[in-house]
């Protein structure tokens, strides 16, 4: 049994405690400031402990600590972690800038610590294995990628406007909550973006002023790529295609498959279909994150490759200002 800690108890680090415990290899403590949720925390959950202070929670041991506050925070919480040689798993996105982030790398990497991004894509069964077969070369170079999806955000995220999501600083708006997890699934798939054009803005949500509706076009190297999102349409879709040169991979995320065609005039096949529960990437994601701690498999997102879609949401915020291309 590991000793995890879960910093901030809002929606995402409820789920990561409940989800932690579904595996049955964690004891999990939570850290909060707010009286309500600890309480309602401790009534809902087979919890260890409950802090109201970092501070007290770490004059305790723990193996590794899930941190889930805003993306403005998650630098300088990691950095004093890491410095009590506790492992991480930090929300996405790593933060809101690169401040910082060089200093934690060398933490982690002298106190041999393990470390990952959450994003939660990476754990999608479906999604391991179009990327398995893209890898193996089964239908050749990866030519092209085209994104695609939206959902209507106040339906599934009622208390957006009460929440980080308000404002860019705290790691809100389109392109740092919803975007930046396609931006990371396609850079998983193909490889890192190498410069990006962005157009955005707010289009329909009430009661904020961050954008709403994102258009990007990138390059992945020589792999051409174009990314669309909005967080108000009622259809609740979302697909990543890669076409390569022997034929196309098309991960459809609202139907749990993936799907391919190699063959002009054919239908496509489906490769994989699985029935996936509310919680199930998340508990996925918990046991990968258990298993890097026990050195059974790498990191599923490391900090590298999350400070590299950092700086592509940081692109993406400056291209939509400026109107310009902007290189990674």
């Amino acid at each position: 049994m590991k000793n995890i800690l879960v910093i901030g108890g809002g929606s995402i680090g409820e789920r990561h405690l409940r989800c932690f415990l579904k595996t049955g290899r964690a004891k999990v403590s939570l850290c909060e400031l707010r009286p309500e949720i600890r309480e309602r925390i401790e009534q809902e959950y087979d919890v260890a402990s409950t802090f109201d202070s970092l501070e007290a929670a770490l004059a305790e041991p723990f193996d590794a600590a899930v941190i889930c506050t805003p993306a403005n925070l998650h630098i300088k919480m990691a950095q004093q972690l890491a410095e009590k040689k506790l492992s991480l798993l930090i929300e996405k996105p790593l933060s809101i800038a690169t401040d910082g982030i060089d200093k934690l790398l060398q933490t982690v990497e002298e106190n041999e610590l393990s470390a990952s991004i959450a994003y939660v894509y990476r754990a999608h069964p479906v999604l391991q294995s179009m990327k398995a077969a893209i890898d193996s070369g089964r239908f050749g170079k990866p030519v092209q990628l085209v994104m695609s999806g939206g959902q209507h955000f106040p339906f599934y995220r009622p208390a957006y406007r009460e929440i980080y999501y308000t404002k860019h600083e705290t790691g809100g708006g389109a392109i740092q909550d919803a975007m930046t997890h396609m931006l990371n699934a396609a850079e998983w798939l193909v490889g890192p973006i190498t410069k990006l054009v962005a157009d955005a803005d707010h289009c329909v949500l009430e009661g904020v002023d961050v954008e709403d509706t994102v258009h990007i076009i990138a390059r992945h190297k020589s792999v051409l790529a174009s990314y669309n999102l909005n967080q108000h349409q009622a259809p609740n879709e979302t697909s990543i295609a890669v076409i390569c040169k022997n034929g196309t991979a098309k991960f459809e995320a609202n139907k749990a498959r993936w799907i391919s065609c190699s063959e002009p005039g054919k239908d496509w096949d489906v490769e994989l279909s699985v029935e996936l529960e509310r919680d199930d990437l998340f508990i996925n994601q918990a046991n990968e994150f258990l298993d890097h701690l026990e050195g059974k498999q790498p990191a599923a997102c490391s900090l590298s490759e999350g400070l590299q879609t950092l700086k592509v949401n940081l692109a993406a915020l400056e291209s939509v200002r400026t109107g310009n291309w902007v290189t990674i």
